[in-house]
């Protein structure tokens, strides 16, 4: 399991799977994201209306699911 360091310090390399599982992301929200993972958790809420809470266990479901 990647913790979200690795992701942070992958951020570019990521990118593919990111997009792949976030389709609503759009290149400004990358941008803004940087690998930062409260940036991502509030273009989730905003590209799919989760609450804080639900965006955040995305991101930590997805994180997991990283080998």
């Amino acid at each position: 399991m990647k913790t979200w360091d690795a992701i942070e310090s992958h951020w570019e390399e990521m990118k593919p799977k990111i997009l792949a599982h976030w389709s609503e992301l759009t290149p400004d929200d990358w941008v803004a994201i940087q690998g930062d993972q409260e940036q991502l958790v509030g273009a989730l809420q905003k590209r799919y209306g989760y609450n804080v809470e639900r965006a955040r266990r995305e991101v930590e479901e997805f994180t997991k699911t990283l080998h």
